[in-house]
This record gives structure tokens, sequence and C-alpha cells, in this order.
């Protein structure tokens, strides 16, 4: 009998003296109503927060310790459109047929710690050759530092649209991709390619509505697939417990495609009042992405760097990205955060928020976005908040960003699942 005590004992003392981290936070931001709280500590155990108290506390002799009081701390951002596989140059066209699957894998490594010391500790990654989805599984292990994703793996075109992984190819290499591959020419297919996205891992569905900006392709905002086949598409997802998103930067495929039941609006580029309307009316998220916007447009002034193809779009479509932005705000459209990172180099994320300003739309609002409406749209209802019970993904810049938004583009530290990985 006291042999067994003293191994309970000897069990609750090890239980008891487990390690806390404990952050004295000067400034947190609270997201959800946009104040700003002083003088806090996070207690943080394991991965997630046990509680947020009043002062400075310093816990037990063998806790953690971290000091922020001259910081300002907020909830790891949540990017909801990235590419982790590539990180866009004149090279990307050629690196189709040069790079394997491992070089892919290893790039994307590197472009995932990117991200996730810029503050980024969450994404959604919308299309890529599936090497995302392995991704996921190395950070997922511990095997290698990146955020925690949702991936689509490869994204769903049709034949010749955007997405489709043969544009731009000589006609001998062209074939005739199907579901398998991600291309989608009727209902029927569409339920197939869903089906092979689950099979293979996906979290996600990411179909290309409309046409693109970077594809080898003619038509940037051409709709893309009809409403049967994208009610397809999104009706299977559901049975598989997958929300739906859709890149579209033409109207008449936004349209289709929010009649159709997706989750999202990726870029949005030419909705119309409309349109704007019917998201409202539907529920449906708009994912702005004005980064990538301003980066096609500057780039496809430089000579050669684009195919004349690709910049003809480009040069359309960049300068008039940011203003439906505004006026898609003013309209009450209701909007969550993405920028299209891989599409303009990884970890510079947070330039989306000075641009979603310069829109019109109030920093406290994008803080909310990248957050809380995020984490509800991923369906995390521990994510995306300093609160007792959330997971502790967790950020420090040097300035408040509510007064000065530039500094969120100079993360000092994060915390991922309760793991520091930037201090």
């Amino acid at each position: 009998m006291k042999h067994t005590l003293l191994l309970l004992s000897l069990i609750s003392c090890l239980f008891t003296s487990a390690q806390k981290t404990y952050l004295q936070c000067g400034t947190i931001v609270d997201v959800a109503s946009g104040k700003t709280l002083s003088e806090k500590t996070i207690i943080i155990s394991n991965n997630s927060i046990e509680s947020v108290e009043n002062g400075y506390l310093r816990g037990g002799e063998n806790d953690n310790i971290v000091d922020l009081k001259s910081k300002t701390v907020l909830p790891g951002f949540i990017d909801m459109h990235v590419h982790m596989e590539s990180e866009f140059n004149p090279q990307v066209y050629i690196k189709r047929f040069t790079n394997n699957e491992a070089d892919v894998a290893f790039e994307s490594a590197v472009n995932a710690k990117k991200t996730l010391l810029a503050g980024f500790t969450t994404v959604r990654d919308l299309g890529g050759s599936g090497v995302n989805i392995s991704l996921r599984n190395a950070i997922n292990k511990g095997l290698i530092d990146g955020p925690r994703i949702f991936t689509s793996g490869k994204a769903l075109a049709t034949t010749g649209g955007h997405a489709d992984p043969t544009n731009g190819m000589k006609s001998d290499l062209m074939g005739d991709p199907g579901p398998k591959e991600g291309v989608v020419n009727s209902p029927e297919d569409g339920k197939k390619a869903v089906r092979q996205r689950y099979k293979n891992g996906a979290d996600v569905i990411k179909i290309t509505a409309t046409g693109g900006v970077l594809s080898v392709a003619k038509s940037g905002h051409n709709p893309q697939f009809t409403l049967e086949e994208i009610q397809a598409i999104t009706n299977t997802a559901k049975n598989y417990g997958m929300s739906v998103a859709a890149h579209a930067h033409g109207d008449e495929g936004m349209k289709l495609a929010i009649k159709g039941g997706v989750q999202t609006i990726e870029h949005g580029s030419f909705m119309s009042e409309e349109t704007m309307a019917l998201m409202i009316k539907y529920n449906c998220y708009l994912i702005p992405t004005i980064s990538a916007g301003k980066q096609v447009a500057e780039k496809a002034k430089q000579p050669g760097f684009f195919p004349p193809v690709v910049a003809k779009k480009a040069l359309e479509i960049g300068p008039i990205h940011q203003n439906t932005m505004a006026e898609a705000y003013k309209k009450g459209v209701p909007m969550g955060f993405g920028t299209d990172a891989g599409v303009f180099p990884h970890g510079r994320n947070a330039i989306e928020f000075g641009y979603l300003l310069e829109a019109g739309i109030p920093i406290k609002e994008s803080l909310k976005a990248a957050t809380i409406t995020n984490a509800e749209l991923l369906g995390m209802d521990n994510l995306g908040q300093l609160k007792k019970g959330f997971l502790a993904d967790i950020i420090a810049v040097e300035e408040n960003p509510i007064e000065n938004v530039k500094t969120l583009e100079n993360v000092v530290f994060v915390m991922k699942d309760g793991k520091i990985y930037k201090e």
C-alpha cells in the first residue's frame, strides 16, 4: 500500500511540475473587439492557452518566462490563399519540365518556414502538384517547420482552363488529362475529381471558375465551369466534409460559382454590384489577394518577365483589383483574408494588411478577418484568439499595428501549438 501511495505521489509531482510558458505581454490586441489590453500574462500549457491573467506573472521555477513587455502580441495569422510549392519567377514555366517532385518538396519546405516565421501560423494552400499534401503531413509530424496547412492538393480546372496542367505545352505533350489529373468536363467528372482529391488526402476543394492571370491561356476572366458541374462538385465535397473555394476574376463565372454553392471567391477582380449582392445573399466570402494583383501588374511592365499572353492579362487585372475590393467592403460583402503568396515572395504575406488599409478597410477589420473569420471558415473553433482553451498560436511585433500597420511586416516572436519558433 505504501509503495502504491509513493508511486501515485511521484506521478502527481511529475504532472504538477510539467513546464508551462508564461508570456509577459506589454500590449495585447483583442482581435474580436479591436481594443488593446495592457500588462497581461498568457499562460501556455502543452499546446494551448491555459489562461490570460492581469499583470506580469512568473510561475514556478520550472516554467519558461518570455519577456514581451515592450511588444504588441496578437494571435497567429491565417492566410486563406497561398501556393507553398512555388514562388513565381520567369523560370516557373520551364520548371514544370525540369523539376522532380523532390525538387518541389525541398523548395516548398523553405517557403513553409518563411511563412511561419512571418507570423502566419496557419494557411490554406489552394493548388499545387500534390506535394503540398506531403508538406502538410511532414509539418504535422514535426519533420520540418511550417504553418498548419489545409490543402486542396491539385486544383480542379476544365480542359484548357486555368489550372489545366498541360496549358502551354506542345501538342504531343498535351494529352487529354481528366478527373484524376484535376480536369473536369461534366458533372460526373466533377464528382470523380472531388473523390480523387479526397483519396489523395486533400482538406478542401479548389476550382478555377474563370480564367486566370498566370496560366498560359488567352482569357483571364471567362467562365469555365457550368452551373451543373459546380453543383456536382460542391455537393460531393459536402458529402466528404470539404468546402469549395473558387478562383474567379470574371463576373459571370463568379455568379455561377456563388449559385453553385462555393464557400469562398478568391480574387474577385471584375466583381459587379449585382454579384456583390449575390455574395451577401448566399453568405459567400471574398478572399481579396490584393498583394498578387499589385505584384503581377508591376512585373508585367518588365519586358520578358511574363509570356506575352500572361503579361496582357496582368496589365488588365492588376490595376482594377484593389478598387474592386474597396467597393466590395463598402457594400458589405463578407471578407476573409488571403494573399496568394507564391505569386509574390513567401514570407511577405503581411503586406496585404497595408493594401487593405489603402482600400479603406480598417486594420481592426483586417486583423479580425485574418484570425477569427478565417478560423471560422476553416471550421477551427479553437484557433484565432488569445483565450483560454484556444491553440497557442501567438505572435508579437514591435509596435501596435492599429497605429502602424507596417509593424506587421516585422514579426519578432512566433509560437505555434505552444512551441516557440522565433524569439
